[in-house]
């Protein structure tokens, strides 16, 4: 009977020639698995942080006795030498050892034991699969929560530290702000560390945050406590994709992704109702609202704990290889990834740089632009619904309040034609990426969604009956959902190598925007109306109508000309 240990290298070496044994650094689902491709399109290198690849020459007993060794040449700091002289230790010289010069095989290299390991987690239980993505959909939705949670309380915040409304609206923008900054250090952390430990940290210090908002005693400490909920709010938002792209197959992505999306989306529409019943009850006011967001926050925490399990696979192969090295004995055994150094320089390039060089790609700029522009509408409305039916039609705080749900309604049906469009999808695509197929929802929510602005400007005036800006919020919440759905799953086929830095592009973007809107469309009503100061970003909307069935017709033709898009 063989020892585990030669089981475990028999195991190794029959996988010696799998592909994934080189870019075990990042999950080639997702994410930029590569370094930039040179200038004929092809990947200059290997995997980002990937050595090169061991050799195969067996390690010998004689390297012991002939007392050859290779020193491993090492540059002395500056830096290094006078903390040296400061602990009063010598400077740190070359290190030397018999087998410096014998690269490790790929024999001590721990993989996945085929393509049905069941520790991979494309091949979990679909059972597992869906409670993973229902607690990591939980969690999105109370960090987006927290960010209209907020909204309902403005004029009371204003009112107590005799601020305007503007200043007192910048709670919400400074969360969407540190929405958009927050992805730049958890998506790194996330392909470093996990995506379990990218998360969990960073929401239990944003349920703190929270906290500490509802307990503040001045305008100022409200404002920065805000930005940084949002800035650790934000793990959960940026790292769910690739969560999703661990568990499932580009035939089931899509699914997963609309139900995540509906997290994204249910936050700041369920957020401003309950909030609303809270303000007007005089013994809870605006300040239950941050620690009801924080109770949230902290209740969900607690089940991801107890349930969720890390699902990047790198990482995963860490834990096996620890596991392996205690069971045999062999401290050789390894796991490609712990071959990687991490280099600040590599996570600045990757998720600093990248995503803007992708900015200047034709289909990342204006995809991205127009899902940004529809995710600003949908906070926008978090000033807009409160002024045409509180200040207009004089309803009272918490029924103004409830149209959000059409909002939630008009969401759920886009979620349905999504979801649909990704059957048909698996059928036409037969196995293969098609991005293209991607675009019949975002071509017919283009129309819903500019048509939903029109008919919510224009009939926001009490004369008309209060069901018809309603219906425009609806037409609206289908058209943003299948846009916005639409176009991440566009941007995630279309830079398959680069999508981690695909979706922060769009991430960043959209923050931007979400942080702005809430600023601009009460001066926006105020002076030019309603009607008028809807159809602006009406007219705007329509302008971008083009958009998705340009790059129906035309989008493998750009895709084939361009090097970060090209497969």
């Amino acid at each position: 009977m063989s020892s585990p240990l030669e089981s475990t290298r028999s195991t190794s070496r029959s996988m010696s020639t799998s592909a994934d044994l080189t870019q075990q650094t990042t999950n080639p689902e997702y994410g930029d698995n590569i370094t930039p491709p040179d200038e004929d399109g092809e990947p200059a290198g290997a995997a980002p942080g990937e050595k090169p690849r061991r050799g195969t020459t067996p390690r010998s007993s004689s390297s012991f006795t002939t007392g050859r060794s290779i020193s491993l040449s090492r540059t002395i700091s500056r830096r290094e030498t006078i903390l040296s002289r400061i602990r009063t230790r010598q400077p740190i010289g070359p290190f030397t050892h018999p087998l410096a010069h014998q690269r490790t095989t790929v024999e001590d290299l721990v993989d996945f034991d085929g393509p049905a390991d069941p520790y991979r987690p494309l091949n979990w239980a679909m059972k597992k699969k869906v409670m993973t993505t229902a607690l990591y959909g939980f969690t999105t939705m109370s960090a987006t929560w927290g960010s209209s949670a907020y909204s309902p309380g403005t004029r009371q915040v204003a009112h107590q530290y005799h601020v305007g409304n503007e200043v007192s609206t910048l709670g919400t923008s400074l969360f969407l702000m540190g929405f958009g900054l927050g992805p730049l250090l958890w998506a790194p952390l996330s392909e470093v560390y996990g995506r379990k430990n990218a998360v969990l940290p960073p929401m239990f210090v944003a349920a703190c945050f929270a906290f500490s908002t509802g307990a503040s005693k001045d305008i100022q400490g409200i404002m920065i406590l805000r930005f940084f909920s949002g800035f650790f709010a934000s793990a959960p938002v940026t790292n769910t994709g690739g969560v999703l792209a661990d568990l499932f197959p580009s035939s089931q992505r899509g699914i997963a992704i609309a139900s995540y999306a509906m997290a994204v989306v249910i936050g700041p529409a369920l957020g401003p109702i309950v909030s609303a019943a809270l303000v007007v009850q005089p013994d809870l006011r605006w300040r239950w609202t941050q620690y009801l967001t924080g109770i949230i926050q902290l209740f969900v925490l607690v089940l991801d704990i107890i349930f969720l399990d890390e699902s990047y696979p790198p990482r995963l192969l860490v834990y096996k290889a620890r596991r392996l090295r205690h069971q045999s004995g062999n401290w050789a055994l390894h796991a490609k990834f712990e071959e990687w150094d991490v280099s600040i320089a590599e996570l600045a390039r990757k998720f600093l740089v990248r995503p803007f060089q992708l900015l200047t790609t034709p289909i990342c700029a204006l995809v991205a632009l127009y899902a940004s522009f529809c995710y600003g509408i949908l906070y926008m409305q978090l000033g807009a619904i409160p002024i045409i039916f509180a200040e207009h039609r004089h309803w009272k705080l918490l029924p103004s309040e409830l149209p959000f749900l059409a909002i939630l309604v008009g969401t759920i049906i886009g979620a349905a034609i999504n979801v649909y469009n990704q059957l048909i999808y698996n059928r036409k695509a037969g196995g293969k990426v098609a991005p293209e197929l991607r675009l019949p929802p975002m071509m017919l929510g283009s129309v819903l969604f500019s048509g939903g602005l029109f008919i919510t400007g224009w009939t926001a005036d009490p004369k008309y009956p209060w069901i018809a800006p309603v219906i425009g919020l609806a037409m609206g919440g289908v058209g943003f959902f299948t846009i916005f759905q639409a176009a991440l799953n566009y941007l995630v086929d279309t830079f398959q190598r680069y999508a981690a830095s695909a979706v922060a592009a769009n991430t960043f973007l959209r923050s931007c925007f979400a942080a702005a809107f809430p600023l601009v469309i009460t001066p926006l009503y105020h002076n030019v109306g309603i009607p008028w100061g809807t159809s602006i970003f009406a007219f705007f909307a329509v302008a971008l109508i083009p958009v998705p069935f340009f790059f129906f017709y035309y989008g493998e033709r750009i895709r084939s000309r361009s090097k970060w898009s090209r497969f």
